[in-house]
């Protein structure tokens, strides 16, 4: 049997306009999701005493020695020879524009740690190992936590390009350092 409209039970006509000032009263929630830090980590055997590894990374143009011709970064502020807090400006090239990186540093017993003060990343920590494997030989190892900017966007677009091109930068390094050291072994 159908109800006519008289019989329909009846409901109030309640109308909310939605305005921040009455968000909570709606029940709305925001939910903001945070990406997980990507990490990238790179490790060689160098035949030179952890102490050696140690010293070639903490002199003066180091960065320089380790930047690889084809990248587009210009030392702007150089931190000298590595010290707590010194910082690094570096201006980098992202395609056709330029940004300034900023790196404060923080030594550390097997090392010293990078973290972008400011830059391309959403955030960026790099970890600088010099861990002794015997009297003669050494492990460098580097270890990075970052971030892409534009949440999942940035790393739906950015991820593969950027794993790349680190793994492309740390084999370099790596080998420039391995290079230098053995050839200047005693």
């Amino acid at each position: 049997m159908a109800l006519s409209q008289s019989d329909r039970p009846a409901f109030p006509q309640k109308t909310t306009s939605i305005n921040p000032e009455n968000w909570s009263a709606v029940g709305l929630i925001i939910v903001t999701l945070t990406m997980p830090d990507s990490t990238f980590e790179r490790s060689t055997l160098i035949n030179a005493p952890a102490s050696r590894l140690r010293e070639w990374h903490f002199r003066e143009g180091a960065f320089e020695d380790l930047s690889p011709p084809w990248e587009k970064a210009t030392v702007l502020e150089s931190p000298g020879a590595l010290s707590d807090g010194a910082r690094a400006v570096i201006e980098v090239g992202i395609g056709p524009l330029k940004q300034r990186w900023v790196a404060v540093h923080e030594i550390t017993d097997t090392g010293f740690i990078d973290r972008q003060e400011s830059g391309p990343f959403a955030f960026w920590e790099h970890r600088h190992d010099f861990l002794p494997v015997d009297e003669n030989r050494s492990r460098l190892v580097d270890s990075i936590r970052y971030r892409l900017p534009l949440g999942w966007l940035g790393a739906l677009f950015g991820g593969p390009l950027v794993r790349r091109k680190l793994d492309r930068l740390f084999t370099y390094r790596h080998e420039v350092t391995r290079r230098t050291l053995e050839d200047e072994s005693p």
